[in-house]
C-alpha cells in the first residue's frame, strides 16, 4: 500500500497481554507503517523487533520527544491503553496538537467478553454523547447488537499476566530502563506480597463476608451499597475530584449519616483485586463511630455483588462500571464523578444528600438506548483475560481501526463531560 492510503500507527502501552503485538501484525499486513515505543523490559517482552523503539529518557523530556518522533515517523494514528497514565497522556496532547487519530482502549464497559475501544478518549475525555437524543440515534443506527455474556475471565491467566510483566521490570529495568517511572502506585513486590497474605486468609475472609451478607439481606430496612474502586486507580486519581478513594468514603459516609433515613444502612464492599494494604474494616469502624452511623455501615470484604445490588434501594459510586451493571439492573445509581453513563434518564441528577430520601430510578427505554449505543460505537468483542476471547479481541480491534467509515456526528463534538469535570477541579 502506497500513498494516501497508507497510515502509520504508532503504539504505546498496551494491556498486560500480546494484544496490541498481534494488532500491529495484522495492522501490518494490509500494508499499513506499525511502531511501537517501549517504555520498560516488560513491555519490550511483549513485543520487540525492528518495528519497535525503546524510550530510556527521563520523564521530563518525555513531552518534546514524542512530538519530534510523532512528527518524524509521519503518524497518522496513536494507540494506546489509557490515556491518564503520566507517558500517554502527555503522548495525547501532542498528537492532538498535530491533529492526529487517537485510540485508547480499555477494559470492557460490558463484561464480560468486550474490550474498549474509544477514538478520542475515554472518561471524562469520551466524545460519547450525554444527550439523550444523540445517544437515541445512535441505537437507531447500530440496530441489535449482541451483548450477551462471553468469554469468562480466568484468575490464573490474570495473574500470569500481572507477575510476568512486573517481576523482569523490577529485576532488569534499573538496568536497561533506569528512568523508567511506572503507573502503578505500588511496588510490585509489595503489592505480591500482600496478595498472599490475602490468598492465606481468603477462606475466613469468605465466610465472613458470606454471614454479614446474609444478615444484611434478611434485614428489611432501606439498604444503600457503595463498591469501593482500587486506590490509586487513574479513574480516581485522574477522572474524578477525589485524591483517593478514602476521600471519597469519607464524603459519602458523612452525607449518609446526615441525610438518610434512620433506619437505612450502607453496605461497603471492597474491590475483588484490593489487596489488603488499606485495612479498610478498621477505617470504616473508625469513621462510623466518629461520626455516630454506629452499625449502620456494615463492610463487606468480599460478598455477592449481584444479591447486594438486587437488594439495594441505590448504587454510589465515584464512576466504577458496577455503576453501569446497576442501571442494566434497574438500580438507582448517583456517581460522584462524570461517569460515562452519567446522564438524564439513566442516573441520580439531583446532589448525593438527595440521594438518600429519593433515589432517582433509570429510565428502562433510556438504559437500552445507552447499552446498544455504548456496545455498537465503543466495545469490541473479546477479552484478553481468556485465551480464547484474545483473537475474537484482536480481530475486532484491528478492523476498528482499519475502518475508513466516517465518525457519526454524535462523536466527532468536543468531550462533553469535560466542562463538568473541570468545574469539580479535575485537570486534564
Amino acid at each position: 500500500m502506497r500513498g494516501a492510503d497508507r497510515r502509520c500507527f504508532l503504539f504505546l502501552q498496551g494491556p498486560l497481554s500480546p494484544l496490541y503485538r498481534r494488532i500491529g501484525e495484522g495492522l501490518a499486513t494490509a500494508g499499513h507503517k506499525v511502531l511501537r515505543i517501549n517504555f520498560c523490559v516488560g513491555d519490550w517482552l511483549h513485543w520487540h523487533g525492528p518495528e519497535t523503539l525503546s524510550y530510556r529518557g527521563r520523564f521530563e523530556d518525555w513531552p518534546d520527544w514524542i512530538a519530534d518522533r510523532l512528527e518524524r515517523e509521519g503518524v497518522s494514528d496513536l494507540v494506546m491503553h489509557g490515556d491518564t497514565r503520566p507517558y500517554h497522556r502527555q503522548a495525547v496532547i501532542a498528537a492532538e496538537r498535530l491533529g492526529l487519530a487517537v485510540h485508547v482502549s480499555e477494559l470492557g464497559l460490558i463484561r464480560p467478553g468486550f474490550m474498549t475501544l474509544e477514538r478520542g478518549g475515554l472518561g471524562v475525555s469520551s466524545r460519547f454523547p450525554v444527550d439523550p437524543d444523540a445517544v437515541a440515534r445512535l441505537q437507531a443506527r447500530a440496530g441489535e447488537v449482541d451483548i450477551a455474556p462471553r468469554h469468562p475471565a480466568s484468575f490464573a491467566l490474570e495473574a500470569w499476566q500481572d507477575v510476568s510483566y512486573h517481576l523482569p521490570n523490577v529485576a532488569l529495568g534499573w538496568l536497561f530502563f533506569p528512568h523508567h517511572r511506572r503507573h502503578t502506585p505500588m511496588s510490585p513486590l509489595l503489592d505480591y506480597t500482600l496478595w498472599l497474605r490475602r490468598l492465606a486468609g481468603a477462606s475466613a475472609r469468605a465466610r465472613e463476608a458470606k454471614a454479614r451478607q446474609g444478615a444484611l439481606l434478611a434485614d428489611r430496612s432501606p439498604l444503600f451499597l457503595l463498591p469501593l474502586q482500587m486506590e490509586g486507580d487513574y479513574q480516581i486519581v485522574a477522572q474524578s475530584p477525589y485524591g483517593s478513594v478514602r476521600e471519597a468514603l469519607q464524603i459519602v459516609m458523612a452525607s449518609f449519616a446526615r441525610h438518610a433515613p434512620r433506619e437505612a444502612r450502607l453496605a461497603i464492599k471492597s474491590h475483588p483485586l484490593d489487596n489488603g494494604w488499606i485495612d479498610w474494616a478498621k477505617e470504616i469502624a473508625d469513621r462510623a463511630r466518629d461520626i455516630g452511623l454506629g452499625d449502620r455501615a456494615v463492610f463487606l470484604d468480599g460478598g455477592d455483588l449481584a444479591a447486594l445490588m438486587a437488594r439495594a434501594e441505590g448504587v454510589v459510586t465515584v464512576n466504577s462500571t458496577v455503576g453501569l451493571d446497576a442501571l442494566r439492573a434497574g438500580r438507582p445509581v448517583k456517581p460522584l464523578a462524570p461517569a460515562i453513563y452519567d446522564g438524564p434518564g439513566l442516573t441520580h441528577q439531583g446532589e448525593l444528600d438527595t440521594f438518600w430520601a429519593a433515589p432517582q430510578p433509570p429510565d428502562p427505554a433510556r438504559v437500552e438506548a445507552f447499552v446498544t449505543a455504548i456496545a455498537a460505537c465503543t466495545q469490541v468483542r473479546g477479552t484478553i483475560h481468556n485465551r480464547g476471547g484474545l483473537q475474537e479481541a484482536v480481530e475486532g480491534m484491528t478492523a476498528r481501526l482499519l475502518s475508513t467509515e466516517p465518525v457519526p456526528p454524535e462523536l466527532a463534538g468536543p468531550p462533553p463531560r469535560l466542562e463538568r469535570a473541570r468545574a469539580l477541579g479535575i485537570r486534564l
